[in-house]
């Protein structure tokens, strides 16, 4: 048996854990640039807030007094490597399949009514995150038993799928675009024949199924019958691309500011890859005006950069992507938006018989830089400089409570 756990409205939550005062009431997270709604409290989607632009709904948060806050990454990554602590500790195999969600193998376990209530039950308590559990014979059924045990107060957080009987009223009730491997079009081309339900794509002959969808619409059709087809992952497969970019907080004509960013969203890719033992082959820069202000001069351009010897080196890395942004900058522009994208990722470095570095000292170098680093930017290059001019506009930000010591909550005791 499987189960998919999933945090309810993961960011909210985390904002609510340190704001217990707003458990009730409406709240929603904005996104980069604080420019449109990524996360809504349930109160707030019952009052018609939704994830749209948020000048859309600016009288509702008026008039219903609807708290926002900017989008706090650095909080919502620390509260998740807490709740998939805990899971690693309650469940020997587990797959982290989101920032909010985790598969787990539940094989060996009995009475798993008792002991997914346990674990929603322990995550909740030592986390301050309510969770829902889903569990079923397959991952795919986990995933629609998850949204049952969120939806319906009557499972209280914890729906199994364990017999026919189940499978079956469960797949009536799960529209086909619900479906964990289904698409909107495939979806689509699913309504075209009658199929709106899981369960009528289930009637569905498995060669019809296999010629109109191919071999991964086939493993999901075997999935909602009950047949395992998907393993846990418990080593996330690798990246085949590493991107880290952010539209600025306001546009930009200024060179060393764009090169700030560049040099910071580089040497966050060069992280990516120390944690994940990989190297960078290539890797593309790219800047951009903003194709909405049509009353202004648009430029976009990018550039592939070959890398001589493949690396996972913040300065080499750093050093090539600046090269890369002097080809394409163009003054007189205003930018609106920067990155940094390793387009082809090994898993191991060639040597080069005329490579001046000393790989061995660079790799002492980054892995102590990383060991200090930690969970927050304590070293960083110096073309990564201090400009504030191109950080994102975060407004409604709240403080990083759980890695920033100057953050942390005071208590006052009378």
């Amino acid at each position: 048996m499987f189960g998919l756990i999933d945090c309810n409205n993961f960011y909210v939550s985390c904002e609510r854990v340190f704001r217990p005062d707003l458990n009730g009431k409406p709240v929603a997270v904005l996104s980069n640039n604080d420019g449109y709604i990524i996360a809504v409290s349930n109160e707030a989607k019952h009052l018609g807030v939704k994830r749209k632009p948020v000048f859309e709904f600016k009288e509702e948060i008026e008039k219903y007094n609807i708290t926002l806050f900017s989008s706090n990454y650095t909080l919502y990554g620390d509260m998740s490597s807490r709740v998939m602590s805990i899971l690693s500790q309650m469940v020997q195999n587990i797959e982290i399949y989101s920032i909010d969600e985790a598969f787990l193998d539940f094989e060996g376990h009995n009475n798993l009514e008792t002991f997914g209530k346990e674990i929603t039950h322990t995550v909740t308590k030592n986390t301050g995150i309510p969770v829902s559990l889903g569990i079923a014979s397959t991952k795919t059924l986990a995933k629609i038993a998850n949204k049952f045990a969120k939806k319906h107060k009557a499972y209280h957080n914890v729906c199994i799928i364990d017999n026919e009987e189940k499978r079956i009223k469960a797949l009536q009730l799960t529209p086909i675009e619900d479906v964990w491997g289904i698409g909107r079009r495939i979806a689509k081309k699913l309504n075209l024949y009658g199929v709106t339900t899981a369960y009528e794509f289930t009637q569905q002959s498995q060669s019809w199924v296999r010629k109109m969808f191919t071999i991964t619409g086939e493993r999901t059709w075997k999935e909602l019958k009950g047949i395992a087809c998907i393993d846990i992952e418990e080593i996330p497969p690798q990246r085949k691309q590493i991107c880290t970019s952010r539209s600025f907080g306001k546009m930009l004509t200024d060179y060393d500011n764009i090169s700030e960013a560049i040099a910071t969203h580089a040497s966050s890719c060069a992280n990516k890859l120390r944690k994940q033992k990989a190297f960078a082959n290539s890797l593309m820069v790219f800047i951009h005006t903003n194709c909405f202000r049509e009353d202004l001069p648009q430029h976009c351009q990018n550039i592939v950069i070959d890398l001589p010897v493949a690396t996972n080196d913040s300065i080499e890395i750093v050093h090539y992507a600046l090269q890369g942004l002097k080809h394409i900058f163009v003054e007189g522009f205003q930018y609106k938006k920067c990155g940094v994208i390793i387009t082809e990722i090994s898993n191991h470095s060639q040597g080069n018989l005329f490579d001046a570095v000393d790989r061995d000292k660079r790799d002492t170098l980054m892995q102590i830089i990383d060991k200090l680093n930690g969970r927050g930017s304590v070293i960083k290059l110096a073309s990564q400089g201090n400009s504030k001019e191109w950080h994102l506009k975060q407004e409604q930000l709240s403080p990083r409570y759980t890695t920033n010591w100057s953050d942390v909550i005071e208590i006052k005791c009378r």
